[in-house]
């Protein structure tokens, strides 16, 4: 006699029904099965362990899609992760909260070219955290610059900027001093001994993104070599394509990526940062390349006027958002399974495998976010939305 699922767990089964899950690339009219903050696989439930669910929630004809997970966000709701303040957890916790209405369930502070001081106060204050009703999860620093180009510095303050002098990786960690808590870093893969310092932040775990440079492609193909598996905000803050050296985009069709690597691309799609004419090559030359990222900063959520990014001051006015004609489950998982699978987290979030973690989101057709759900527990959802 096979045992019963409560000699398993005692903990309730919940399955969500009228829906569509995106799982294996395809939206699909299945169910979705979650115990202990887990995706069930219902087969194991019903053969192994003759069970059931304790509480069936009917979706609404909802899409089901994994958390989106945001690897570029500087800040937003009037707070800046690059401002050195006694409470940046309160900062962090504001946001983290607030992201949650947005479908964001997990994601990388992101603090821009600071002052040695800045990082120093900073960092120590970012913990690595579970997401849930306090907000989404916190995966890791992303630490963008200081070792950046002049040429491209976009809204970074030059005179902040630096270079690894002589003690490459010693030079780096002077600026930042504490990398416990750091996920990734942005540099420019032009400057000198940055090879050195790409390889030991890879060693250590810590995910190399290229980016704010006037790198050629071959300078681009090295650093990928040494470890860099990431581009940040692709066609900004770089040189643009040409036919004769593409630069940092060419690494997207580059028959010198080594085997089994994969360089992935994030991408501001607001249609203001790249036409989305753009967007379509990049998605059509490396589709699974495609990390969406917002590139927040602290005037998001607020009216439009003067808002800070790290030491610079920023003018908003207004808001736009576009989508660049992808199909639904490409855009779904640029903002879930490739940030995931960038990060080396893809066995635990950004899809709706079994046995990952139950973070998803309920979207109406037009993929605006009805509820969001962190661990299997309901942590948002809209005002006019119960289920």
């Amino acid at each position: 006699m096979m045992p019963s699922n409560k000699s398993v767990s005692d903990a309730p089964i919940f399955q969500f029904t009228n829906c569509r899950i995106l799982r294996s690339h395809q939206l699909q009219r299945e169910d979705l099965w979650v115990r202990e903050g887990k995706i069930l696989n219902p087969e194991k439930l019903f053969f192994d362990e003759k069970g059931s669910a304790d509480i069936q929630l009917d979706c609404k004809d909802s899409i089901i899609a994994p958390g989106f997970i945001d690897v570029q966000i500087n800040g937003g709701f009037g707070v800046d992760f690059s401002l050195a303040v006694d409470d940046v957890q309160s900062g962090i916790s504001l946001v983290s909260q607030k992201i949650l209405s947005h479908g964001v369930t997990s994601f990388c502070p992101t603090l821009v070219t600071s002052p040695p001081s800045v990082y120093h106060k900073v960092l120590p204050q970012i913990s690595i955290r579970n997401g849930g009703p306090h907000g989404a999860g916190i995966l890791g620093a992303h630490l963008e610059g200081p070792f950046i180009s002049k040429e491209k510095k976009g809204a970074h303050p030059e005179h902040y900027l630096s270079t690894f002098e002589s003690g490459a990786f010693q030079d780096l960690l002077a600026t930042y001093r504490h990398l416990d808590c750091v996920r990734i870093v942005t540099l420019a893969p032009e400057m000198k001994r940055s090879s050195e310092v790409i390889q030991e932040l890879t060693r250590q775990g810590i995910c190399v993104s290229l980016g704010h440079s006037v790198a050629n492609l071959s300078q681009a193909e090295e650093a990928v070599r040494h470890g860099a598996t990431f581009i940040t905000h692709l066609f900004n803050a770089m040189l643009p394509f040409h036919h004769r050296d593409p630069g940092i985009v060419g690494l997207l069709t580059s028959d010198q990526i080594p085997a089994r690597r994969r360089v992935f691309y994030g991408m501001i799609s607001d249609g203001i940062h790249t036409n989305p004419a753009a967007l379509r090559i990049a998605h059509r030359a490396h589709p699974k390349g495609l990390v969406l990222v917002t590139d927040a900063i602290a005037g998001m959520g607020l009216a439009p006027g003067k808002h800070t990014l790290g030491q610079q001051v920023i003018e908003v006015d207004g808001l736009n958002t576009y989508i660049a004609g992808c199909t639904v489950e490409t855009a779904l998982e640029a903002a879930s399974l490739h940030p995931a699978q960038l990060l080396g987290i893809e066995h635990r979030k950004g899809t709706l495998n079994y046995d990952n973690d139950a973070d998803f989101l309920l979207l109406d057709n037009s993929l605006r976010v009805r509820a969001t759900y962190i661990a299997g527990e309901r942590v948002w959802s809209q005002d006019t939305f119960t289920i």
